[in-house]
């Protein structure tokens, strides 16, 4: 955990003559002033304070060469010393020890029970970072490398289980100035003893790894040669989990943060700061069943995004967490087949089968009509002892699955096997081929029938340029909009290579292509089977050709082929602001000034779409990842397939269809299917809320103790904390007052009833002038989701609530 002190614990540190050696022996006690230093000077141990902590005390180790103070074990984490003059630690008669307040009182103690009488014991602070309680004849009876608190160091035995129940694990510290213990946890999975988890509280929050005999070899990171090794021990008694660094290298840690994540980490001596080399959850389909039953979280896209296996197919386009459902419904019978995913992390919720191999694995599975899928690996190269086989069976849905570059095979049940099904088919056209070739007349008119069928498509597809090219709401033609010919996009795009893969959503992947060898561009292509039909594209076409606005995509071009449908924008280098903001190790790209700068380009955007643009334009779908960025990280607002047109005197209209993304929905459009323009300004305020804050509105669990980012807000600029809110990264360098100006608009914005957010024209006046006086926002309501373990989320009047949180 990383640390800063208080002043007065700098001024009684480096003012005061201390005890500065590796050891603590019985008649030398370490005291407030006090200090060990490694042998080699890596590490320290002594009493620090945390910043914000009204005086509290604790005995902890952290790095003695480094510029940030960076502690990695705290003794009494659950107890500090708030009379710290004469606090001690100390080692007793019976070689323990013991660490005593300024009034004599015991704060924390180890328990020797084997060494009652044996006197002479002595401790040391060691430069791997482990504190020792050693007796005369170099026998260790003690060390904190058995105690670990939220960090373990290389070479430090981090045990997982110890005869087959659960060890202790790691316990995140409770806030970034809070040692005690917090609701974050990791360590083995109790019910079965085989994988490891990362709990909030009682709830699962993420799903690490499941045991298979391999090791994990690391590579390069930022620059320097640090090469980790990691494995997992199996012995008899005891299940373990350790990693071991290159010689040379720098510092390294893995390191549970109290946010959730668990972080390798390297210590960057160029930069002075710690760099991030690893970290899970990765991705926001990492997170636990995120991915509804069947589905898994593909680490090989571009951006992870939740898959479906092959024989299944996605339940809800727009709500991925209801998983994936199978193409063919599973029958008993010799006609089932197993289909093999490799590079898996296997599903939860296994029936574990010992004494097994591979062969007879499978078998378990096969002849048991309610097993749907089986994984095996050999535990000997984990150093198991006895059974060694790891045999895994399923009977019911298959939660959250994973592709990475996990060495494991799993194999799922599917339906008839495609030779059953050649074999199968080969029996029924037969008959029908010799029917055929009495019937020559029948074949002749299947031959016109298809025609026909071909000439209907080429007709449909000449009534879709027409369209395109129709009068839309306002009378206004589009027959100046270019077609882009397919040809050229399959040669701009190098036959839709990966490598030239810049993303992919919910309605098809985006292309980086050169047109006509010169002009970059970006190009979308519409699934096939994506939730995004004609009518989404002629809206997207004939909408955003017609704006033009700095702030707004700009559109170059559409092609229609067969069933194919493409989208040809202008190509911006940066991304989207989502690609920034939410990744530990960009978000510091986006200063307070590009922050800024961004919002108030969002808000004129938008405005011109309202307002000042020839229709009046709700977008519907406002979201950091529709927001791209330019080469001079300037915004521009994107994908208007979900748009709708006002005209005239319209201001509001209801739809029996909502789209758009959870979180960002106005509450009056996500239950009542009622839009209008405020609509877009409640998206924006949730927008300006992630941008000050750089958390997501759809991750309540990052915000301890409240449902999610608005209510959060709202309370911290209650008790004028606004401060509390500002992303970490942009904290130090950032106008307090400017910042705390955007929350006040961006809660004035995500208020519940349309009619108290203001117009965007207001909005722009109030970001760009200081005077403009911002109004008093109203407290909001917010509905609980339910059913996560399910990942149905439902929305119920039912679940409204209005908390008023008190100080405790």
């Amino acid at each position: 955990m990383d640390m800063v002190y208080t002043p007065i614990f700098i001024l009684v540190f480096f003012t005061s003559l201390c005890q500065c050696n590796d050891q603590l022996t019985q008649e030398k006690p370490l005291f407030l002033k006090d200090m060990l230093i490694s042998e080699g000077g890596d590490f320290a141990l002594g009493f620090f304070s945390p910043k914000n902590s009204n005086n509290k005390f604790y005995i902890g180790i952290w790095y003695h060469k480094i510029s940030e103070h960076t502690v990695v074990w705290v003794a009494n984490r659950d107890s500090p010393i708030t009379t710290p003059s004469s606090a001690k630690l100390a080692i007793t008669n019976n070689s323990e020890l013991v660490l005593s307040d300024s009034q004599g009182r015991n704060i924390w103690k180890t328990t020797n029970s084997t060494t009652r009488g044996v006197t002479g014991a002595f401790a040391v602070i060691l430069d791997t970072g482990n504190f020792v309680l050693r007796l005369p004849n170099g026998t260790d009876i003690w060390q904190s490398f058995d105690h670990p608190t939220d960090t373990i160091l290389p070479n430090m035995r981090f045990v997982l289980s110890y005869k087959a129940r659960s060890a202790e694990g790691l316990f995140a510290w409770k806030g970034p100035d809070d040692p005690a213990t917090g609701d974050i946890s990791f360590g083995m999975d109790p019910t079965s003893n085989l994988q490891g988890f990362c709990w909030n509280r009682t709830l699962p929050y993420f799903r690490s790894f499941v045991i298979n005999g391999m090791s994990v070899t690391g590579g390069t990171y930022h620059g320097t040669s640090i090469i980790t090794i990691e494995t997992t021990i199996n012995t008899r008694d005891e299940v373990y989990y350790m990693y071991t660094v290159s010689p040379g290298s720098p510092y390294a840690r893995l390191s549970l943060d109290y946010t959730g994540k668990l972080r390798g980490l390297s210590w960057n001596s160029t930069t002075s700061s710690w760099a991030v080399i690893s970290e899970h959850p990765s991705a926001d389909c990492d997170l636990y069943a995120s991915c509804g039953p069947f589905g898994y979280c593909d680490h090989t896209e571009a951006i992870p995004t939740c898959q479906c296996p092959d024989g299944f197919e996605v339940v809800d386009w727009l709500n991925f967490s209801r998983g994936c459902r199978r193409k063919e419904e599973l029958k008993c019978g010799k006609e089932n087949y197993f289909t093999t995913m490799s590079n898996m992390k296997v599903p939860d919720n296994f029936l574990h089968i010992r004494n097994r191999s591979f062969d007879q694995c499978a078998a378990e599975c096969t002849r048991n009509c309610s097993c749907v899928a089986y994984a095996y690996a050999d535990l000997s190269n984990a150093g198991a002892v006895g059974d060694t086989s790891r045999c895994l069976v399923w009977t019911g849905d298959l939660i959250d699955m994973g592709k990475a570059i996990n060495p494991e095979n799993l194999y799922i049940r599917l339906g008839k096997s495609p030779v059953q099904k050649k074999s199968k088919l080969l029996k029924i056209l037969l008959p029908i081929i010799a029917c055929l070739l009495l019937l020559s007349f029948a074949a002749l008119a299947w031959k016109c029938k298809r025609r026909g069928k071909q000439q209907k498509k080429k007709v449909q597809k000449r009534m879709m340029l027409e369209y395109l090219g129709s009068t839309d709401e306002t009378g206004n033609k589009n027959t100046e909009f270019p077609f882009v010919s397919f040809n050229d996009i399959v040669a701009a795009t190098d036959n839709f290579s990966d490598s030239n893969m810049l993303g992919k959503g919910g309605f098809g992947k985006v292309y980086k292509g050169m047109l006509g060898g010169t002009k970059e561009v970006a190009i979308k292509r519409l699934s096939k089977n994506s939730g995004q039909g004609t009518e989404e594209f002629r809206n997207e076409v004939v909408l955003i050709a017609k704006l033009q606005h700095k702030n707004l995509v700009k559109l170059l071009g559409c092609c229609i082929h067969e069933d194919e449908k493409l989208l040809v924008y202008e190509y911006l280098p940066n991304k989207s602001l989502d690609y920034f903001l939410f990744d530990s190790t960009r978000k510091s790209m986006l200063q307070w000034s590009t922050r800024f700068k961004i919002i108030k380009g969002v808000a004129r955007g938008i405005m011109y779409l309202h307002q000042d643009s020839r229709l009046t334009i709700i977008h519907r779908d406002l979201k950091t990842s529709n927001i791209l960025l330019d080469k001079e990280m300037s915004p521009k607002i994107s994908d208007f397939g979900m748009a709708r047109i006002f005209c005239g005197d319209q201001h509001k209209a209801n739809t029996n269809r909502v789209v758009g993304t959870y979180g960002y929905m106005s509450p009056e459009y996500a239950m009542e299917g009622a839009f209008s323009i405020k609509s877009d300004t409640y998206s924006f305020g949730v927008l300006l809320l992630e941008i000050v804050s750089g958390m997501k509105i759809s991750s309540p669990h990052l915000i301890m103790d409240f449902p999610n980012l608005i209510v959060y807000a709202w309370n911290l600029w209650k008790d004028g904390k606004t401060e509390d809110l500002v992303d970490p990264s942009v904290k130090e360098n950032c106008p307090f007052g400017e910042v705390s100006r955007c929350i006040h608009i961006g809660l004035l914005c995500a208020q519940d009833s349309p009619n108290c957010r203001p117009l965007m024209s207001t909005v722009v006046l109030m970001l760009e002038s200081k005077t403009t006086p911002v109004p008093i926002p109203l407290q909001p309501v917010y509905f609980a989701r339910t059913g996560r373990g399910s990942g149905n989320k439902v929305l119920s009047m039912n679940d409204m609530s209005l908390t008023e949180l008190e100080g405790r």
